[in-house]
């Protein structure tokens, strides 16, 4: 029996140091297919690749032991952000399922040799890469500092992340009904610098995602959108393993919010 998604999730981690043995050629086969299944609901093509990092010249001062990226390329158009950060954990989790670790991005890659590599042309970013590769029996030094850094291994309670119908009341996971595997989901999702920029708050048959913006934008837009993609897609994928698949749509409630939170999208189920 095949692992669930929401049991993938529950033991995803990011890995930085590799065991520096090259997949197969059987073992690429599969990868690349398993890329290009990868798609979004937002209606943004984001085209997912596999590059050889010798042959290409890729690397990463984070990452010890790999052979292999995937990266992704996208046009600068609406909602690019979070389909970006959709796709491409979509493609972590299927890298997972097929014995492969990786670890999101952003920042520490050479992003240049990528987007040489990727012949990006005006108005497309390259904005993530990972390496894919099986984990090392044990983790780096710089791995693990980098962990214990960022407090890679420690999540937001659920209560501070979830809501019932205005921000003013938590919700518990207890009180969540159909989408409490789905928001435990979204909780352990990965983000940059593990800022956890997701809330999401529950009401009439519906969940609205919101950023919590604690990041500046940079010039490849909005760090943080990326991470609310990630966790929709957890949350997307574990409603649909579970028999209550709806659909993302972008109608703001109109409802108080606290301070630097942004409405991004909403769940219809």
């Amino acid at each position: 029996m095949s692992e669930s998604v929401f049991d993938l999730i529950k033991r995803r981690r990011s890995v930085r140091t590799f065991d520096g043995v090259a997949p197969d050629s059987a073992e690429l086969d599969a990868i690349e297919k398993m890329l290009s299944s990868r798609n979004n609901p937002f209606g943004v093509e984001v085209k997912m690749v596999l590059l050889d990092k010798k042959e290409h010249g890729l690397s990463s001062p984070v990452t010890v032991g790999e052979y292999k990226y995937i990266s992704a390329k996208v046009k600068r158009e609406e909602h690019f952000e979070i389909a970006c950060g959709y796709t491409f954990e979509a493609s972590c989790l299927g890298a997972l399922a097929l014995g492969f670790g990786t670890v999101i991005l952003a920042a520490s890659f050479n992003r240049t040799t990528f987007e040489r590599t990727l012949d990006v042309k005006d108005g497309e970013l390259v904005p993530l890469a990972s390496p894919i590769g099986r984990p090392a029996a044990k983790m780096s030094l710089r791995d693990s500092l980098l962990r214990r850094g960022a407090k890679s291994d420690t999540r937001l309670p659920f209560e501070e992340l979830f809501f019932d119908g205005s921000f003013g009341k938590p919700l518990s996971y207890g009180d969540a009904g159909l989408v409490a595997d789905a928001l435990e989901a979204v909780r352990l999702a990965p983000s940059a610098v593990n800022r956890q920029p997701w809330r999401a708050l529950a009401l009439d048959g519906k969940v609205h995602f919101f950023e919590k913006r604690s990041m500046k934008d940079n010039p490849l837009g909005d760090v943080q959108k990326i991470d609310l993609g990630i966790g929709m897609c957890h949350f997307d994928l574990v409603m649909s393993e579970q028999g209550h698949a709806g659909k993302f749509t972008f109608r703001d409630p109109g409802l108080d919010l606290p301070e630097k939170t942004e409405y991004i999208a909403t769940y219809e189920y």
